[in-house]
């Protein structure tokens, strides 16, 4: 009897069979299925948004700002050398914002006492006649100093100070000096050393909210900086370093002291004051 010939072509309930084989029935589960768990919808930014925070345009955008704001002084000082503008400190412009009181009152170099202009200058910078705006001997005495372990002392000069009241923070740190250094340079190539001394004089904090000597003059001694006497010019000038712990209607011992010495030298200051004695080219009106 001959064998029946296979097709390699199963029935169709033999392939029905063969589909299922394996398969774990619909609706039921094992107990090794564990429960299907919901993900959290993702919010994916849109091409907008990525490239708006893209790293290196967003760094982009900060060393702009900070150029922009370094800047801003450089564009400030010519407008700062004409007469009529009466610019205030970091310091001025803070304690407004903070709503504390700010006692000033603008006045020209002309206006203040020569007495006034020779203390000052003979203590806060005895070479401000003679340098460019930073004075580069006692800048590396101070750094000489410092490399070999001695005290720390400041080596600011009157343009120095005058930048940083104007356009940096009050509090001392060498990232400051970096800055107040090219902005003297500039400032004193540009303003008249009469210039720097008058914004100088008219920002200088004398004491809590009291800033410029017309100010300071009033409130201690009761009169115009125009009429300052050599010793209370002297006590005004002493005071500039340290505003918050003295008080130059009442000074202490080691007030008198200091201002003992500048009342002496500023009687003999002919010769570092001479820039003050005429207006020059930078002088604009």
């Amino acid at each position: 009897m001959a064998a029946k010939r296979t097709t390699g072509r199963g029935t169709a309930r033999e392939k029905t069979a063969g589909k299922t084989v394996g398969k774990k029935p619909a609706g039921r589960r094992t107990g090794a299925e564990r429960p299907a768990v919901e993900k959290p919808d993702i919010v994916v930014p849109g091409p907008g948004l990525r490239r708006w925070f893209r790293p290196r345009r967003y760094l982009s955008a900060v060393a702009l700002m900070l150029v922009l704001l370094l800047a801003l002084p450089l564009v400030l000082m010519p407008v700062y050398r004409l007469s009529g503008a009466r610019p205030i400190s970091t310091l001025m412009l803070g304690r407004v914002l903070t709503l504390q009181p700010v006692e000033r009152h603008w006045v020209a170099l002309d206006a203040i006492a020569p007495v006034m202009q020779q203390s000052v200058i003979m203590s806060e910078d005895g070479q401000f006649c003679f340098h460019r705006g930073v004075d580069l001997a006692e800048l590396k005495a101070v750094v000489d100093d410092a490399l070999d372990g001695g005290a720390t002392r400041g080596a600011s000069t009157i343009p120095m100070q005058t930048v940083k009241n104007l356009y940096l923070w009050p509090q001392r740190s060498y990232v400051r000096k970096v800055f107040e250094i090219p902005y003297a340079l500039v400032a004193d190539a540009v303003w008249s050393k009469r210039r720097i001394l008058e914004l100088y004089l008219n920002i200088a904090e004398f004491g809590d909210g009291i800033f410029g000597v017309e100010a300071a003059s009033r409130h201690y001694f009761k009169r115009p900086a125009a009429e300052l006497s050599r010793r209370q010019a002297a006590l005004l000038a002493v005071t500039l370093p340290n505003p918050g712990e003295r008080n130059p209607a009442k000074p202490s011992k080691l007030h008198n002291k200091l201002a003992d010495r500048i009342e002496r030298l500023s009687a003999k200051s002919g010769a570092y004051v001479k820039c003050l004695g005429a207006r020059d080219r930078k002088e604009a009106g």
